[in-house]
């Protein structure tokens, strides 16, 4: 059964980290995503000959972009594309030869999606970068980590796939649904730091209304409050508390045996989340991750064992709803969204 995408057809300039995420995104739910690769390079992640997940569901065609051949059968293929994504810097497809404009001009339903970090204009935007500047730029880098401890950035998920890689696939989806209304194609401008900025848009509401304390490690939900954060178990493993409404709270306090104890009973005095959050530290240390789950799981608390990635594919949630998929000879997160009409296909791994 084909995709909710059947019918894209979508022209990929391959790339590492976010575009190619993009890249998966679409294929993964039925676009036709074309990959030009470098020759000697098709299917290889970097330079290392590694299988790549977000390299998955491509068709793949080697081409030298120095050779004038080339870059007339690209533009070839731009005629009956949908779309057409890259990560180079600003500048590097106009000087190619296949920048909007002489794309555009080939096919005006075109949509052009840009990936780059600091985005196709402003004073950073010819500079080399990385998801951990971008966030840093965002203002978002300065709210990860703990109280008196150094920023601690999320591995690259909020820069270069969550404000990046999404948003370009979100971007050109939008874009491809007004050309197909208005027969108009556009360039979609899609920068990881104005991305990993609105990714932040409810903690700029908090700080906006007074409700955030711009510093580290002392609001609600950057580990400041003690009912929402994680905690070390006594065999060296971790679990995690979200408990942030009342009657969460309440079941949290039921079940650790701490009802009866008045100092919890003000769950929003933050004066008081420090002492409490060390007494909840040498509590979780009295069991096992595995015993604490036997007290907690399947309740309301708003409570989930800390799992590594060789143990997460093997949760009796996850395998349930196959969030992970073994294929290709390796363990990979499956599609999402689900599409109950049209479901994604069955990845296939390069």
């Amino acid at each position: 059964m084909p995709g909710v995408l059947d019918g894209v057809t979508v022209i990929e300039f391959a790339g590492l980290g976010p575009a190619p995420f993009c890249g998966m995104m679409l294929a993964d739910h039925g676009a036709r995503v074309i990959r030009i690769e470098r020759p000697g390079h098709a299917g290889r992640f970097g330079d290392s000959g590694n299988r790549d997940i977000l390299n998955r569901n491509r068709e793949r065609l080697e081409l030298d972009l120095k050779r004038p051949e080339s870059i007339v059968q690209i533009r070839e293929l731009t005629q009956g594309a949908d779309a057409l994504i890259e990560g180079y810097r600003p500048g590097v497809m106009e000087r190619l030869g296949l920048g909007p404009d002489e794309l555009l001009a080939i096919n005006p339903r075109l949509v052009f999606g840009r990936m780059t970090g600091w985005g196709q204009d402003g004073p950073m935007a010819p500079m080399a970068g990385h998801d951990i500047n971008y966030i840093a730029l965002s203002g978002a880098l300065h709210t990860y980590g703990r109280k008196g401890e150094r920023p601690t950035f999320p591995v690259n998920a909020v820069g270069d796939f969550g404000g990046g890689g999404m948003m370009l696939a979100f971007g050109v989806v939008a874009a491809i649904l007004n050309a197909r209304s208005t027969g108009v194609g556009q360039v979609v401008d899609c920068a990881m730091v104005d991305g990993a900025a609105i990714l932040s848009a409810m903690t700029y509401t908090f700080f906006g209304n007074g409700q955030w304390h711009d510093e580290r490690g002392v609001n609600l939900l950057d580990t400041g409050a003690h009912f929402y954060d994680t905690y070390e178990t006594a065999d060296g493993k971790w679990i995690s508390l979200g408990s942030i409404e009342p009657q969460f709270y309440a079941l949290l306090l039921e079940k650790a045996g701490l009802a009866d104890e008045p100092d919890f009973a003000q769950q929003m005095d933050q004066e008081r989340w420090e002492g409490l959050k060390e007494r909840l530290t040498q509590l979780f240390l009295t069991k096992t991750r595995d015993e604490w789950c036997a007290v907690m799981d399947g309740t309301d608390i708003c409570f989930a064992p800390v799992l590594s990635l060789a143990e997460a594919p093997y949760h009796p949630h996850n395998v349930a709803r196959s969030t992970f998929i073994e294929q290709g000879g390796m363990t990979q997160p499956a599609p999402a969204p689900r599409f109950s009409a049209t479901p994604a296909p069955k990845p296939r791994l390069a």
